[in-house]
C-alpha cells in the first residue's frame, strides 16, 4: 500500500533513518516513533501507517517495519487491532503529559549558586583531551583504546549469557553493598593470581575504576592523614584529590633511582606509588627499589597505596612482582583497573586491602552508590572466566609493541635531539625536548594540525615545572599514522623555535 503524499512527506521527515549509523535501522524507527508519542506529534489513538506502505516510504524491508510496530506494542506504546491495523495507545501515562504542560513560574528569583556554595573543583588543574579526540589524525592519547583492537565478538557473548533468564535473576536486584561473587572469584584467579596475590573474598572491592578506588580510599584517610607522598611527576587527580580534601601532600621523585627519593618518604603516613609504567614517564620500579620502599615503610611507619594499573601490558616477558605481592605486614593497599586492557570506558576496578579496611571501604561506597553496576560486573566476570582476557593481552601486548616501536624510530628520525628511554610495556613514552623548547605552546599548535599529546608540565606540582617534557601515548592510534605523526610535531617544533629566537622590533623607526 503506497502512502499519500501527505503521510509520506509527514513519516519521512519524522523517521529520518541513517544507513551509517552503529543504531540498527529498527531501533532507529522505534527510538522516533516513542519520541514522537512523548512530544505529542503523535496524539493517543492516532493510525499508523500499514507496515508495507511505510516500509516502501522508509525504502526498509517491511520486517523491518513489523518487528519494531511489536516492540512498540510490547512496550504499551501502541496498540494492534487485526482490521485496523496499529495505533497510539490511548492509555499513556496521564502524568507524562501533564509534565508537558507545566511552566515554571517567572517571578521567583534567580540563584546564584556561586554565592551560595564556595568551590573550587573547576579550578582544578585537568590534562587537556579534546572529547572529539578520535576525528583527530594523529591522537597520541595517553589512557583510551582503538576499537580496532576491542574484542567486539567476545564482549557481546558474555553480555548475552549475562542477559540469559537465570543470570539475570542474579544481578537484577539491588545487592545494596555486595559485589557480583563471580566478578570477585574471577578477579582472585585471572588477575591477582597472575601479579602474584593471593587473598580472600572479603579483601577484596569493586570499583567504577581505579579513580574512584583513588578516592574512595582518599577520602577514608583524609581526617587523620598528616602527609601523603606522591610522585613527581605524577597523576595529576590524585594530586587534585588531596586538594579537595585539604591533605598536605609531598612531592617525591620516583621518576629517578630510589636514592633520591628514600629519605623523603619519612614523616609520610601514606605513600601512593604506581610502580609499573609510572604515570607519566612511563618508568619501571626495580624490584631492588621495591623491596627498598617496603622496608622504608615499615622502619617509617606509612602505608604503601600501589596504583598497579597497567602492569600485564610487559613487552619483556613476566611484569616485576607486584609490592603487594612482596608484602607480608599488611602495609600496601592495591589498586588495579581494566580501563587499560578491555576499554577505559568500562570502569571497573578493584581495591585489595586487609579485611577491616574493606569493610569501612564498602560502607563509604553504599554511602556514594551502593555497588557499581551489577549487570557490567556479570559481564565482565563472565568475559573473564571464558577465557577472553586472556586471550585478549597477547593480541595488546604485540600491537602496542609495535607500535612503541615504530614510535621509537620516528622519534630518532624526526626528533634526534630528544630524549627517551624504549619502553619495557604500557602505552606511552616519556619525552625530553631540548632546554628551551616549552612542550605547552607546542603542543597548543600541534593541535592546530592535529596532533594530539600531553604536556609534561601538566604532571609537577611545582609552580616552576620544567617545560621541554611530553607524553606520547600510542594506544589510541593507528599504527601507520604514527610516523607522519611524529613528523608533523616536528614541524610544530622547529616552528616554534624559529618563533621563539626571532628577534623582537622594538616598534622604533629607523632615521
Amino acid at each position: 500500500m503506497t502512502l499519500s503524499k501527505e503521510t509520506h512527506f509527514f513519516w519521512t521527515r519524522l523517521c529520518s533513518l541513517r544507513r551509517d549509523s552503529a543504531i540498527t535501522l529498527q531501533a532507529q524507527l522505534r527510538e522516533a516513533i516513542v519520541q514522537a508519542i512523548l512530544e505529542k506529534r503523535l496524539l493517543p489513538g492516532a493510525s499508523l501507517p500499514a507496515t508495507r506502505g511505510l516500509a516502501q516510504a522508509l525504502s526498509v524491508s517491511r520486517n523491518t517495519v513489523l518487528q519494531a510496530y511489536a516492540s512498540l506494542v510490547k512496550e504499551g506504546y501502541l496498540n494492534s487491532h487485526s482490521r485496523s491495523g496499529h495505533a497510539v495507545a490511548s492509555d499513556l501515562s496521564a502524568d507524562a503529559a501533564h509534565a508537558y504542560a507545566v511552566r515554571p513560574l517567572e517571578q521567583l528569583p534567580k540563584l546564584d549558586w556561586r554565592t551560595r556554595v564556595h568551590s573550587t573543583l573547576t579550578t582544578l588543574p585537568q590534562l587537556q583531551k579534546p572529547h572529539d579526540w578520535q576525528s583527530y589524525p594523529y591522537p597520541f592519547v595517553y589512557g583510551q583504546f582503538d576499537s580496532s583492537l576491542f574484542p567486539a565478538s567476545a564482549w557481546r557473548e558474555a553480555n548475552q549469557m549475562a542477559m540469559r533468564k537465570m543470570t539475570v535473576r542474579d544481578w537484577a536486584g539491588d545487592s545494596v553493598d555486595r559485589d557480583d561473587p563471580l566478578l570477585i572469584s574471577q578477579i582472585q584467579a585471572r588477575l591477582l593470581r597472575r601479579r602474584g596475590i593471593s587473598v580472600s573474598s572479603d579483601e577484596i572491592l569493586v570499583t567504577l575504576g581505579a579513580q574512584h578506588a583513588m578516592f574512595l580510599f582518599s577520602a577514608w584517610i583524609s581526617r587523620h592523614a598528616r602527609c601523603i607522598g606522591i610522585e613527581e611527576p605524577g597523576y595529576l587527580d590524585l594530586r587534585n584529590l588531596f586538594r579537595f580534601f585539604s591533605v598536605p601532600a609531598r612531592a617525591l621523585p620516583f621518576a629517578e633511582d630510589a636514592s633520591n627519593w628514600i629519605d623523603g618518604v619519612a614523616g609520610c603516613d601514606y605513600v601512593f606509588v604506581s610502580p609499573s609504567h609510572q604515570n607519566p614517564t612511563c618508568r619501571t620500579m626495580s624490584l631492588e627499589e621495591r623491596v627498598k620502599l617496603l622496608e622504608a615503610a615499615a622502619r617509617y611507619d606509612f602505608i604503601i597505596v600501589e596504583d598497579d594499573y597497567d602492569s600485564e601490558l610487559s613487552f619483556q616477558g613476566d611484569a616485576t612482582p607486584s609490592i603487594r605481592a612482596l608484602d607480608t605486614s599488611g602495609r600496601v593497599i592495591y589498586i588495579g583497573s581494566l580501563s587499560k586492557t578491555i576499554a577505559a570506558g568500562l570502569r571497573i576496578g578493584y581495591l585489595v586491602a586487609p579485611v577491616h579496611v574493606i569493610a569501612e571501604l564498602r560502607a563509604l561506597r553504599r554511602l556514594m552508590l551502593r555497588h557499581p553496576p551489577a549487570n557490567n560486573q556479570r559481564a565482565v566476570a563472565l568475559f573473564l572466566s571464558l577465557g577472553h582476557y586472556d586471550a585478549l593481552l597477547p593480541r595488546l601486548i604485540k600491537a602496542y609493541r609495535e607500535r612503541a616501536q615504530v614510535l621509537c624510530h620516528a622519534l630518532e628520525r624526526h626528533l634526534p635531539q630528544s630524549v627517551f628511554s624504549p619502553p619495557r610495556g604500557g602505552s606511552a613514552i616519556w619525552v625530553r625536548a631540548p632546554e628551551g623548547t616549552d612542550m605547552r605552546r607546542v603542543r597548543d599548535r600541534a593541535r592546530a594540525e592535529g596532533v594530539l599529546f600531553d604536556a609534561g608540565a601538566d604532571f609537577f606540582s611545582s609552580s616552576n615545572p620544567p617545560l621541554n617534557y611530553f607524553r606520547l601515548g600510542y594506544s589510541s592510534i593507528g599504527l601507520h599514522h604514527i610516523e607522519p605523526g611524529i613528523s608533523k610535531l616536528a614541524g610544530c617544533m622547529r616552528s616554534e623555535s624559529v618563533q621563539n629566537t626571532e628577534p623582537r622590533h622594538t616598534g622604533r623607526k629607523r632615521r
